[in-house]
C-alpha cells in the first residue's frame, strides 16, 4: 500500500488532496452534527463556496443528509469514514512516525491519529477512540485499572464500548480529585468506566494540595489504606499529560511555586509530578494516590495526549518507559520529531 500511495502522490497529488479534504469534511460533520454550512466552513478554515461544492457532492453520494437543524452523516457516510481511517493513516506516513517515536522514546507502543488537536478540536474524539480500542485489547479478568481525570481521559471513557464476560475487574482513581468540573474528575470517570464492563469501582474523596499533616492523618483511615493498596497494585494506569505551566495553575500552585518549577526547567506534568525535558522530577503536588516509585511496577501505562503544544511535555514524561504506550495525534508527533534531530 505504501508504494501505491507514493505513486499516487507523485502522479495525481490533486486527487490525494481532494480525498483528504472530503474525509475531513465528513469527520467534522460527524463530530458536530447537526451542523450548518457556515459553521462547518469556519471549523475547517475554508471558504463557504468550496464547502457548498463538496456538500453537494457528498449529498449526491448519500453520505450526508441536510435538514433544517443542519447536516448529519448517513450510515453510508459513517462506513466511509471508518474505512478511510487506515488509508489516511498510511497516506500521511503515520506508521513510520509511530516506529521512529517508539524507538526514540523507548516505549512499548505508539499510536498516532491524523490531525492536530490544537487546530481541530474534533481530533480529541479520535484520540479517545484509539485509546479506548487499545484499552479494550489489554483488559482481562481480575484487572485493576487506575485512571486520572481530565477532558482527554473523559474522551477515552466515552469511547469505550460495552464489554461482557469480564470478571473481577476493578477501576480506581489514580490520585485525589482536581478542579471543579465533576464530569472530568477521576472519581466520576472511574465509576463510568467500570459501568462499561459491569466491573467494580472505588472512590477516593481526597482533594489535591493537602498539607502533609492532613495527608498523614488521612492515610491512616482504613478505607483510604484499602484503596491505596488497590492503586499501588494496579495492572493498568491511564493518564493524561499536561504542560507544566498550565497544570501548575490548574492544580492551584502559588505564583511562587509556579515560577520555581519553571526556573528549574519543568516542561511536562503527569499524575501530579513535574518533569524537565530530560525526565527529571523537580516538583510534585501533594496528594494521596499513585506515587512515582510505584509507576515502574505497573504492567501497562497508557499516556493519552494530543496537540502540537503538548510535544515537549510528552518528551519529558514518556522517555525511557518500556511499559509505556503513547496515544497521541499527528500534530504532537511531528513536533516530537524535531526533538530527535
Amino acid at each position: 500500500m505504501e508504494e501505491v500511495l507514493k505513486l499516487q502522490q507523485k502522479i495525481v497529488p490533486e486527487l490525494v488532496d481532494l480525498l483528504e479534504k472530503r474525509y475531513n469534511i465528513l469527520r467534522t460533520i460527524y463530530y458536530n452534527q447537526p451542523i450548518g454550512r457556515r459553521v462547518l466552513a469556519n471549523n475547517l478554515g475554508i471558504g463557504e463556496r468550496i464547502v457548498r461544492t463538496e456538500i453537494n457532492f457528498l449529498k449526491a453520494k448519500n453520505f450526508i443528509e441536510i435538514s433544517t437543524p443542519g447536516m448529519t452523516i448517513t450510515s453510508e457516510g459513517e462506513e466511509i469514514i471508518d474505512k478511510l481511517k487506515d488509508f489516511i493513516h498510511h497516506l500521511r506516513g503515520l506508521s513510520e512516525l509511530e516506529k521512529i517515536i517508539k524507538e526514540n522514546l523507548k516505549l512499548r507502543n505508539v499510536i498516532i491519529v491524523p490531525g492536530d488537536l490544537n487546530e481541530d478540536s474534533t481530533v480529541i474524539n479520535e484520540i479517545g477512540k484509539a485509546a479506548a480500542n487499545y484499552l479494550k485489547s489489554v483488559i482481562k479478568d481480575n484487572t485493576i485499572i487506575a485512571i486520572t481525570g481530565g477532558s482527554t481521559i473523559k474522551q477515552v471513557i466515552d469511547n469505550m464500548p460495552k464489554l461482557s464476560g469480564l470478571k473481577g475487574t476493578l477501576v480506581v482513581p489514580a490520585r485525589g480529585g482536581m478542579g471543579r468540573n465533576v464530569e472530568t474528575q477521576a472519581n466520576t470517570l472511574a465509576a463510568k468506566l467500570a459501568s462499561k464492563f459491569d466491573g467494580n469501582y472505588k472512590l477516593l474523596h481526597v482533594p489535591d494540595n493537602l498539607s502533609h499533616k492532613a495527608m498523614d492523618t488521612m492515610i491512616q483511615e482504613t478505607d483510604i489504606k484499602e484503596i491505596l493498596n488497590n492503586i499501588y497494585n494496579a495492572n493498568i494506569l491511564i493518564y493524561g499529560v499536561g504542560r507544566a505551566d498550565l497544570m501548575a495553575k490548574r492544580r492551584g500552585l502559588s505564583d511562587k511555586e509556579t515560577e520555581d518549577i519553571k526556573t528549574r526547567g519543568a516542561v511536562g506534568e503527569a499524575f501530579g509530578y513535574y518533569f524537565t525535558r530530560d525526565g527529571e522530577i523537580v516538583h510534585s503536588s501533594p496528594s494521596i494516590g499513585i506515587r512515582n516509585e510505584e509507576i515502574g511496577k505497573i504492567e501497562t501505562l497508557i499516556a493519552v495526549a494530543g496537540g502540537k503544544s503538548k510535544a515537549e511535555a510528552i518528551l519529558a514524561t514518556e522517555s525511557n518507559n518500556p511499559n509505556g504506550v503513547l496515544i497521541t495525534d499527528e500534530g504532537a508527533a511531528r513536533e516530537l520529531m524535531s526533538f530527535f534531530k
